[in-house]
């Protein structure tokens, strides 16, 4: 398998880590990461030998603490202290696959030379990313602002023989673990505390992954709601490229193109028409969906030049001899991204449910429910129902976190982003949308058999088939949750583009 090389002249793309996280690559720092990550090293040992001057979390204390000198002889047991007074984790576990995510972040954020850190710490890094021995993190009490102080305190903690993590399906202490690998604890020198615990790499991997996933629903997306208009009996006329051309945001002549695509060489289209116009949950698919994918393409732009920054504090330029202390760490970026994304995500599947309705509700020769003898049984009315109860979650989890702030420590952090906050919530949104478009794509394929033996187009066929392949026909009443958990399995294993 190729490795991936972690270097400050190569940016770190999604497509990039969508290909890292699909096929689990091993990952390797560059020379000239390597490089860059020793000359700043140096460079700041050498000041601190021969500069006494007050660095902010060098050689003073941190927060409101930062007036408190610091004596050399304390200085590398300032950083331990650090680590251990900031694990203060609480709520689930992060998942494994983000841990792993913000192991390689958190390298490829000091791989550019500007933070301080010797380089076995960045190795070290790279070793647990590639060996899968993975901290154990949880969910709350970073706010955003200093970075992610809590979470990154629980991720790098096992470096110093601390904390626990997981391995090969055991949950181990860190010191047992690293034992497996004849690894020893690592001795923190001067800044190194600092540099692990400021930054953004807990609400950037959750960033990471939510736009991956996002944007394979907005694929999902375009593909079910043709689908659904098929069975609907809707019509391609509102996605006619005249009308987008007058109107032409990126994103919605893109939905448009894309549905005339899929309903091409449709039978269904050369039957006589329904209705003079379809609901707008059909008819303004490219409005709606597109409006979405220019949100997404927003969020993306911002999540990759954070995955191509340096966020810890203060930062160090050797070849300008200077030492910075500032406010990289803030997350106010990333949590106004992640805020618009979960909003854009949720409009999937609030028009996505409408859709569902839509199809259920008796119209246009369908049945009532989708079923044989409707009233002896109930069909896909509770499905529905479930949709309706996500999306409903779904509106108070798009409340932006981005705009709460409580200050901390003693007013120094006198306004924070509230980021990670933002990060945890967008995840358990996508992961609803996942579901509420599985419920409609159940509904919409439902529905299509009721149109044969008209068919649509060949391209939605394939999912069709592929669908049934997991799911069959609801010809009667059953018990239906496990065909639910299956179709929010196939939204996310299914090839959409």
């Amino acid at each position: 398998m190729p490795t991936h090389t972690i270097s400050p002249a190569q940016p770190l793309t999604l497509a990039a880590l969508a290909t890292l996280l699909a096929d689990g690559r091993p990952v390797t720092l560059g020379t000239d990461a390597k490089a860059s990550i020793a000359a700043c090293h140096d460079y700041l040992h050498q000041r601190l030998a021969h500069d006494d001057q007050p660095i902010y979390g060098i050689n003073t204390g941190f927060g409101s603490l930062h007036n408190v000198s610091i004596p050399p002889e304390s200085r590398a047991q300032l950083q331990v202290n650090l680590m251990m007074s900031h694990a203060c984790g609480t709520g689930a576990e992060v998942p494994q696959s983000l841990v792993r995510l913000m192991l390689l972040l958190k390298a490829q954020s000091l791989s550019y030379g500007h933070s301080g850190v010797q380089p076995a710490t960045a190795e070290r890094l790279v070793a647990m990313y590639n060996r899968e021995l993975l901290p154990v993190v949880y969910e709350q009490g970073s706010l955003g602002a200093s970075g992610d102080l809590a979470p990154l305190a629980h991720l790098c903690l096992p470096l110093l023989g601390l904390g626990e993590v997981n391995y090969q399906g055991y949950r181990l202490a860190a010191a047992d673990a690293m034992s497996l690998f004849s690894w020893e604890p690592l001795v923190l020198q001067a800044k190194e505390g600092l540099a692990l615990l400021n930054g953004t790499q807990f609400m950037l991997a959750y960033a990471v992954d939510g736009v991956l996933r996002a944007q394979r629903l907005a694929a999902a997306a375009d593909v079910i709601g043709a689908l659904s208009l098929e069975a609907f009996g809707g019509g391609v006329d509102p996605f006619n490229e005249h009308l987008h051309r007058i109107r032409p945001h990126a994103g919605q002549v893109q939905v448009a193109r894309r549905l005339r695509e899929l309903l091409a060489g449709s039978e269904l289209q050369t039957q006589p028409r329904l209705a003079v116009q379809d609901p707008y949950s059909f008819r303004c698919l490219p409005q709606v969906h597109g409006a979405s994918r220019d949100a997404l393409a927003y969020v993306a732009q911002v999540v990759e030049t954070e995955c191509n920054s340096v966020t810890d504090n203060p930062n160090i330029f050797p070849e300008e001899d200077l030492i910075l202390s500032g406010g990289n760490f803030h997350g106010q970026p990333l949590a106004l991204a992640l805020d618009h994304l979960a909003v854009a995500v949720a409009e999937l599947g609030s028009i996505s449910e409408r859709r569902t309705y839509q199809l259920i509700s008796g119209q246009r020769g369908l049945p009532q429910y989708l079923v044989a003898e409707p009233g002896l049984n109930s069909g896909l009315m509770i499905p529905q129902y479930t949709a309706a109860g996500i999306v409903s979650q779904n509106k108070q989890l798009c409340t932006p976190a981005s705009v709460d702030s409580i200050v901390s420590s003693n007013g120094q952090e006198d306004h924070v982003s509230m980021g990670a906050n933002a990060a945890t919530k967008s995840r358990r949104l996508i992961e609803n949308v996942e579901q509420v478009l599985g419920i409609e794509l159940l509904t919409a394929v439902q529905a299509l058999a009721f149109r044969r033996p008209a068919r649509t187009s060949d391209v939605l066929e394939k999912v069709v088939d592929a669908f049934r392949e997991e799911i069959k026909f609801v010809g009667q009443d059953r018990v239906l949750y496990p065909d639910l958990h299956r179709a929010a399995a196939f939204i996310r294993k299914f090839d959409w583009q």
